[in-house]
């Protein structure tokens, strides 16, 4: 009788959050989206040149962590393993806020490379995106399947999670590192 109550209890507990995490999975790239080509006032007692050098570091401090994270559990080490996926994804959430608020008041920057290099980093920007938008409920999935212990769940989305979060960790990097001399 226990595990039925239990059960039941899990289930709405995962319909809660499963709910959540589709709210969340939508809302999050939509609201980007709409910041991304929303018109920009100007905004005279705002500065926020320095977010985009901020979020190169805080999508390399991710990849670190998602490394750290996949290296410790493939030793067995749990605890590191949580430890370094946790920061992780406390990372890439400083990091939305932050690229949320710039993108809300910053200035669109447009990427002045030419011949080959313009193919690439239109490439890479293109599968960065694609994949920012995927990456969000894989990442919210992995994160509650983990710390609500249905391991199996876990590792069955964390095999798809961990490539396409770091994909788009360094991704992120490479983006900023092409574009960054277009900034003004």
């Amino acid at each position: 009788m226990t595990t039925v109550r239990e059960n039941s209890a899990t289930n709405s507990n995962d319909k809660k959050f499963l709910t959540l995490i589709a709210i969340l999975s939508v809302a999050i790239p939509v609201v980007v989206a709409v910041l991304f080509f929303m018109p920009k006032a100007n905004n005279p007692g705002v500065d926020v040149s320095y977010l985009p050098t901020l979020h190169a570091i805080l999508n390399s401090l991710t990849a670190v962590a998602l490394v750290i994270g996949y290296y410790n559990v493939k030793r067995g080490n749990v605890m590191v393993h949580r430890g370094a996926m946790l920061a992780a994804f406390s990372l890439s959430a400083i990091f939305l806020v932050s690229y949320v608020t710039y993108h809300f008041l910053g200035q669109r920057t447009i990427y002045g490379g030419e011949g080959v290099l313009k193919y690439i980093y239109y490439f890479v920007l293109l599968t960065h995106i694609v994949l920012a938008v995927v990456i969000v409920p894989l990442v919210l999935l992995s994160v509650y399947y983990g710390i609500s212990s249905q391991l199996a769940r876990h590792r069955r989305i964390s095999r798809w999670t961990f490539p396409i979060w770091l994909y788009v960790a360094v991704t992120g990097v490479l983006v900023y590192l092409m574009i960054s001399p277009y900034y003004t």
